[in-house]
């Protein structure tokens, strides 16, 4: 039987559906988004949306669980569980394939896995020496393969029929995180390491690119330019900073730039700010302006061209841990989970793990409107 035609395979927790933003706020949920039902049970490390091949909008989320979970967001805002797969550690990155059928998850008990939404299977389809950090679906003119990047220093490349790697490329240290749009594809490594490959024909490095920022690489997000093409990507780090680094324009130096975000200042100090770490990014599909978001609890939208701040919400109890948009921007989901940036003595195993989502398509507009 077909996933899309089941009804919940895990149990309600009591969260609130509903109208986009008409749920109630507390401390938890102070902007009045609505909430998705059955949260999973730990920390959540990734979000993705069904692509725009697949009717309606599908919601999954990878958690230190162990376990990813799929939901359906109806057009009212209300959230259907539709079925939960598990790994053997916790799950740190998920994708989906180009036509939806397919959810791909790395986890950190070494192995990625190719999840069939329609016979409601999952399969492993990938092997590492290390945690698994990211998994990506890569579909080009000549080939369609999975890429993952691992702690063990190596970004792997998978046809999904065969057990062996298609290609090995061995990484100057850990991939943290990474990005696909093809064909370009970003991986950040431990110590600050940043590497741009391309996928046509068949992937290969193209340069090495030095970091503007001085601390550890924790997301990366690839955009594009008036013809939908990617030029660029962003890097948050742990320090609070945001940057652009653009590849395929003639002053790619020049044009790129850092700045602030995910920072306060101190009440009664002179000029010292509290910094917290960049948890992720994403690019909205439509503007093109950017959504943060933090260990502050807090999400922030940016107009990257008008290096302007669009909008910053108010902050949640406990950090935000990752976030997406769905595929035409309609809604912004953000997870309010422990984001182990104060260490493990700070996780409290009794604090409730959430997902958000909020229709936040006019917030992202740019200010020049277009």
């Amino acid at each position: 039987m077909s996933l899309f035609g089941t009804t919940s395979k895990f149990g309600s927790n009591g969260s609130s559906v509903g109208t986009f933003g008409s749920a109630a706020a507390d401390h938890h949920n102070p902007m009045k988004d609505i909430e998705v039902t059955s949260s999973p049970d730990d920390s959540i490390g990734c979000l993705s949306f069904s692509p725009a091949s697949l009717p309606g909008n599908f919601l999954v989320a990878g958690s230190w669980a162990n376990d990813v979970r799929c939901w359906e967001v109806q057009d009212n805002g209300q959230t259907v569980p539709k079925a939960q797969h598990i790994h053997a550690g916790p799950v740190l990155g998920v994708c989906w394939s180009d036509d939806g059928s397919k959810v791909f998850t790395a986890s950190c008990d070494k192995t990625a896995k190719m999840w069939d939404l329609n016979s409601n299977l999952a399969i492993q389809i990938a092997q590492h020496d290390a945690p698994i950090k990211t998994v990506h679906w890569i579909k080009a003119s000549n080939y369609r393969c999975v890429m993952t990047g691992s702690w063990d220093r190596t970004l792997k490349f998978w046809d999904t029929r065969s057990s062996n790697p298609v290609m090995a490329l061995q990484l100057p240290e850990r991939c943290y995180c990474a990005d696909v749009v093809y064909p370009m594809a970003v991986v950040a490594t431990a110590r600050r390491g940043l590497i741009v490959y391309q996928l046509e024909n068949q992937p290969s490095e193209v340069r090495r690119v030095e970091s503007s920022l001085k601390f550890q690489n924790r997301c990366v997000a690839i955009f594009k330019d008036k013809h939908n093409k990617p030029n660029g990507f962003a890097l948050g780090s742990i320090e609070g900073k945001i940057a652009f680094h653009y590849l395929n324009v003639p002053n790619s130096v020049k044009d790129s730039f850092t700045f602030k975000c995910h920072r306060s200042n101190r009440a009664n100090s002179s000029g010292s700010q509290d910094i917290y770490a960049v948890n992720g990014m994403a690019f909205h599909p439509i503007h093109g302006t950017l959504a943060t978001v933090g260990s502050d609890g807090r999400f922030n939208f940016w107009d990257k061209d008008g290096r302007a701040k669009l909008k910053t919400s108010e902050p949640l109890d406990q950090p935000i841990s990752a976030c997406c948009f769905n595929h035409n921007g309609n809604i912004f989901a953000y997870a309010s989970s422990y984001d182990w940036s104060k260490g493990h003595e700070f996780y409290n195993p009794k604090r409730k793990n959430y997902i958000f989502l909020r229709n936040a398509a006019e917030e992202l507009k740019p200010r020049n409107g277009k």
